[in-house]
Parts: C-alpha cells; structure tokens; sequence
C-alpha cells in the first residue's frame, strides 16, 4: 500500500489526477436479489413502491449498500417489535 493510499479517509479512492472521491459501492438489482435471497422481480416492484431506498439512472434502478444495511438494519427490528402473528 502506498503512503497516498494510507493518508485518504475510510472509504474513499484517489483518481488520476489526484482527485479523492468515495468509494461507496452501488449495487445493481441482481445484487440486492441475491444479497436478500429473494426474486428480481420482488427487488423491483419493491423499488418501485418505495419500500427499499434507491434510485435510478437511466431508467435502472440502483442500490447503495450503504443504504441497503441500514435498511436490513431498520426490518431486523421492526420485525423483531412484532409477535409471531405480526402484531405488537
């Protein structure tokens, strides 16, 4: 590793150029399909809903796995809030 390379924050990459940008991963729907085990289809119609946070860029839907966690975070507990019939 580079003494350059040492110096940047967590996270983030320097360009050509010397430009330092954030390395914060983006994820295409396939990969949020199999990172929650579930169908693209569902991924999808979720985005589309506004149930998961994402956004597009022409016209694709795409993913931070920041914000993606943080989500997987967030159901762990709502679902953990809920018996086993879901209610509270």
């Amino acid at each position: 590793m580079s003494k350059l390379s040492r110096s940047l924050p967590d996270g983030a990459v320097r360009q050509k150029g010397g430009t330092v940008v954030s390395r914060e991963e983006i994820l295409k729907l396939r990969d949020v399909a199999d990172l929650l085990k579930v169908g693209e289809k569902t991924v999808y119609s979720m985005a589309q809903a506004g149930e998961l946070p994402a956004f597009k860029v022409r016209g694709q839907w795409r993913f931070s796995r920041k914000d993606i966690d943080a989500w997987i975070e967030q159901q762990k507990h709502t679902t953990q809030d809920l018996g086993e019939d879901g209610q509270k």
